[in-house]
């Protein structure tokens, strides 16, 4: 055999922009001067040729990796002689198909996934030849080869290629293919194909209309032929798609083909066929569909998450990936509350949110007059552009060549976009108020507005509305002192773990702000991706985090993936967007509201008192609900209802911020009427039933989010039936309407649930989507009229209530709420003056477990230390006051020593159970500071505990030997660094 003589050519492919770092420099063997090419090929371990690839290739850094590799055709035997020599060697050149040239979009196809690595075993009376990429000027060029009729599989791997690096190549499963420029079917495809890569099925997505290169056709073309199964997602108009015809058909006769329908179905598509029945490859590919009738989807509006779940498990079935390890995720409700059945108006809003999001539906077409090519040779298109690479508008774009899910791209090529001259479609633009033309598109929307406008209600009804476009919807308070928590909360939602990094599981000991900014990239990564998510961001108080002052852009990037974003807020200007006004509702659909759910007809007097109401309210849709909630459950007119709250005296604010202070001052006739409904809540046939009454007082100090009756119920019996006898002096402005009260007030209610019910019916409430039991939620503006109304005692009444069933798995935010009464954050006084005993039970059964559950399980490490501080620090002035007692008492005449005793003795066991529950917090935080590398920190506070603990237990106690073994491997670690 002649000795193969080889060249090594150094090629380097770069834009005119070029910067250092920025560039690929490839060694390639060049064998197209070899004497025998035959044997070249007969060299390769896997029956795959050489490569041949000239110098002017666009793809040659990219024909490099050893995924990729020329079209490998079968050669006649006839022809078998004259191709051992080097003059007859065919090497052909076809040109750029006429075909779609991708655009700067995000719909070309991706390539993480590549076709597999099969070996094909040839008979001994067929050859190989190359089929490269480049077209060659002068010399006609041959068709695309296509894999419309039956073709071998191929190998991807080249010559060159070792047994050791074949072994990471990887398959596809599925084959995903769709025609059409739709950002709703591109958009469905995406997260087709990320639910099932979830499960571990490897995908390819395609659109092969926008190829405009060979080599894209060729990798694709390889993909269909090797992939067990193939989706083709038919739309009206992939009837008229040659590529979309030529999927159905060949998958088809390979009886793996999985159509799914997208706002189609077959009869639409076999309509304009039938007419036309001259047409042979449609007839085929309407042939082909039939025939897969048993698993055929069809996915419109109203059922895209349904069809991605049906989807998915016919494939993972079919692929027996069942024993797939899947993540176990709680299960959640998507939404807080339940659906608005009285929800009228804000139509317009909801289309332009829908508009914004999905675009209007419809496209024109638009020809360019010649190809743009910015750079590099005819060849260079983005055909094989990956859909998550991140395009640079001045330097180019990455493509990047993955196999499997390997994070790390095997190889990079800078290659420039190329904008094809083909037909393609794009959005129309709408033009805004200010003359400005405004594209849709739009992943971000922010609805602003006064308190009770109604912004809750109408994300809640869009939430509804088009729930089944997204794979969750995932709502998310945005009150300041929760919102962090609220976010880190997602993780249970997606199966995340975000819990602080075990200082045995790492290779070395990450910061506490490095924690807990790795639990927000992994929440953020997940949320913005090709998944799409619907995240509401409700009621955003500010743009600064209220615990570590970040910004919201921390959380939300520009861009969202699939996933939208609507906040709801009473801010002027969120993030430089503009907001969506929201304007109170019009007259007409307010009168729909204030007639209540029963919606009862009145004369034109009693007409002008809910107009009376509309005015007075200040055009409130929550002040409208309440009032229509009490015609609805009182049998009272409208004038009379409206004489007996306008009557009502109000008292003066009390224990209210500035701003809620300015809120009661503004919209009194609003806080009559929720003090009518209090009213009510009193009376029934002459007798109280407080449990209602009381539970509107004590919710008012719980966090806004739901609320259990049980939970809500323990507290409200704890608070003082004193406290609630401040409205004897309305009896008579009540009690004209309870003269002809209805059904609500002439029973009594027994149960908790009968209770927290009544809050609801009464419009003071909403039911919230939790189980097991009755959870409610407060709106805002009946928590503000309950802190007025109850004060300190009913704040007092939620702390004890909390402590005795507050789970920290299922209460966090209501342990917050109450961590905040009791020991205040930041500039802020507590609210709230515990007893020494209370105030260990309290940090013992609430706190400490609180301060480690955020730690350990959300990773809030500065919050989590800061609150077990806290809690230390108010010890420390127990202890003090305990001593300060002790000195007076030393220092005062034995006759009124003796009254001190006899009335204020101190508990000894009280004492010492502060000073134990004070080493016990000592020992925590040392621990925790352990896992941020904040050793010296720790090694003090441990041994203050060991010290504590050594008098109070003993040298040899349990406790104080846990305490020692802490020390030790703070004083270890701490050697190590």
């Amino acid at each position: 055999m002649a000795t193969l003589e080889t060249k090594t050519l150094t090629i380097k492919i770069a834009n005119s922009s070029h910067k250092p770092g920025k560039e690929i420099l490839t060694n390639i063997i060049t064998d197209a001067q070899s004497p025998n090419l035959y044997s070249s090929i007969a060299s390769s371990p896997y029956n795959s040729p050489s490569l041949i690839s000239p110098p002017s290739s666009a793809f040659v850094s990219a024909l490099q990796s050893p995924y990729i590799s020329p079209r490998a055709t079968i050669i006649p035997t006839h022809i078998k002689e004259n191709t051992t020599t080097p003059s007859s060697t065919t090497v052909t050149h076809p040109s750029t198909p006429v075909s779609y040239c991708g655009s700067q979009s995000d719909d070309i196809p991706s390539t993480s996934y590549t076709p597999p690595p099969e070996r094909c075993d040839f008979s001994d009376d067929t050859k190989l030849k190359i089929v490269t990429c480049v077209p060659v000027p002068g010399q006609e060029s041959a068709p695309r080869i296509s894999f419309s009729f039956p073709v071998p599989r191929m190998s991807f791997a080249k010559g060159s290629v070792s047994p050791a690096s074949n072994a990471k190549l990887r398959s596809c499963d599925v084959y995903i293919g769709y025609h059409g420029q739709s950002p709703n079917l591109m958009r469905f495809c995406k997260w087709l194909k990320s639910e099932l890569e979830l499960q571990g099925i490897a995908c390819f997505v395609a659109d092969r209309a926008k190829y405009s290169d060979n080599q894209s056709h060729e990798i694709a073309d390889r993909v269909i032929c090797s992939v067990t199964y193939g989706i083709v997602v038919v739309t009206s108009h992939s009837i008229l798609n040659h590529h979309s015809l030529e999927e159905i058909r060949f998958l088809s006769q390979k009886k793996n083909l999985i159509p799914l329908f997208f706002d189609t179905d077959i009869n639409e598509i076999a309509s304009p066929v039938n007419q036309n029945s001259q047409n042979k490859e449609c007839k085929e590919a309407i042939d082909g569909l039939m025939k897969s009738q048993e698993f055929m989807l069809e996915a419109n509006d109203g059922n895209w998450r349904s069809c991605v779940t049906k989807a998915t498990g016919i494939l993972t079935g079919k692929l027996g990936r069942k024993s797939v390890v899947e993540k176990e995720v709680e299960i959640f409700e998507d939404l807080p509350l339940p659906r608005n059945k009285f929800f009228v108006g804000r139509e317009k809003e909801i289309l332009d949110i829908e508009t914004a999001f999905f675009g209007c539906g419809e496209y024109f077409e638009q020809e360019t007059s010649l190809p743009i090519i910015r750079g590099g040779t005819p060849g260079q298109c983005e055909g094989l552009a990956d859909e998550e690479s991140e395009v640079d508008a001045g330097r180019g774009r990455y493509i990047n060549l993955e196999v499997g899910k390997c994070k790390e791209p095997n190889l990079e090529a800078w290659i420039e976009p190329v904008i094809g001259r083909n037909s393609f479609k794009r959005l129309k633009y709408k033009k805004s108020k200010s003359g400005k033309y405004k594209s849709f598109g739009n992943s971000i929307v922010c609805i602003n507005g006064a308190s009770g406008i109604g912004k809750t209600e109408l994300a809640l009804e869009f939430a509804y509305r088009y729930s089944q476009r997204y794979k969750m919807v995932l709502w998310v308070g945005g009150e300041a002192r929760y919102f962090r928590q609220n976010i880190l909360n997602l993780s249970l939602h997606m199966g995340l773990d975000v819990s602080a990094d075990a200082e045995k599981e790492r290779g070395r000991i990450h910061s506490f702000d490095e924690q807990e900014s790795e639990a927000f990239k992994r929440v953020k990564r997940e949320l913005f991706r090709d998944m799409p998510y619907l995240v509401i961001i409700d009621n955003l108080e500010t743009e600064k985090e209220w615990w570590e002052g970040k910004d919201l852009h921390d959380l939300i990037p520009r861009n969202t993936g699939g996933s939208h974003v609507i906040i709801t807020t009473r801010l002027s200007r969120v993030m430089n967007f503009d907001p969506m006004q929201l304007q109170p509702l019009p007259l007409y659909d307010a009168m729909i509201v204030i007639k209540g759910r029963r919606k009862k007809e009145y004369s034109p007097l009693e007409m002008e008192f809910l107009e009376k109401f509309y005015d007075k309210l200040g055009r409130s849709t929550f002040g409208l609900w309440v009032i229509g909630s009490l015609l609805s459950e009182l049998t009272i007119s409208p004038s009379a209802l409206f004489e007996a709250i306008n009557q009502l005296p109000l008292e003066e604010p009390s224990n209210l911020s500035t701003t809620d202070e300015q809120f009661c001052r503004n919209n009194l006739f609003l806080m009559k009427a929720l003090a009518f409904c209090s009213a009510i809540l009193q009376q029934t046939k002459g007798t109280r039933n407080l449990l209602a009454s009381r539970m509107l007082l004590v919710g008012a100090w719980f966090a806004p989010a739901p609320i259990s009756a049980n939970l809500l119920a323990t507290a409200a019996r704890i608070l003082p039936a004193s406290s609630i006898n401040r409205l004897r002096k309305w009896t008579k402005c009540v009690s004209l309407a309870l003269c002809c009260s209805g059904c609500l007030a002439t029973q009594t209610w027994k149960t908790e649930e009968d209770s927290a019910s009544v809050l609801v019916k009464l419009g003071l409430a909403r039911k919230a989507n939790r189980q097991p039991g009755y959870w409610i939620r407060f709106h805002p503006i009946t928590q503000i009229f309950g802190r007025r109304k109850g004060g300190l005692p009913a704040a007092k009444a939620t702390i004890q209530g909390i402590r005795k069933t507050g789970n920290p798995l299922v209460y966090s935010d209501h342990l917050w709420a109450s961590a905040f009464l009791v020991f205040g954050f930041k500039s802020e006084p507590p609210l709230v003056q515990l007893k020494a005993i209370d105030m260990v039970l309290y940090i013992k059964k609430t706190a400490l477990p609180l301060a480690i559950r955020a730690f350990t399980t959300f990773s809030r490490c500065n919050s989590a230390l800061e609150l077990l501080k806290v809690c230390t620090n108010v010890l420390e002035e127990v202890e003090k006051s305990f001593v300060s007692q002790i000195q007076d008492w030393c220092h005062g005449s034995f006759c009124w020593k003796k009254k001190l005793q006899s009335n204020q003795r101190i508990d000894e066991y009280v004492w010492q159970d502060v000073t134990l529950l004070k080493a016990t917090l000592l020992e925590t935080r040392a621990k925790l500071l352990l896992r941020g590398g904040h050793f010296d920190s720790g090694e003090e506070l441990c041994r203050t505990c060991i010290s504590i603990r050594t008098v109070m237990l003993g040298h040899g106690h349990a406790q104080t030997l846990a305490a020692q073994e802490t020390l030790a491997k703070l004083v270890r670690m701490r050697s190590k660094m």
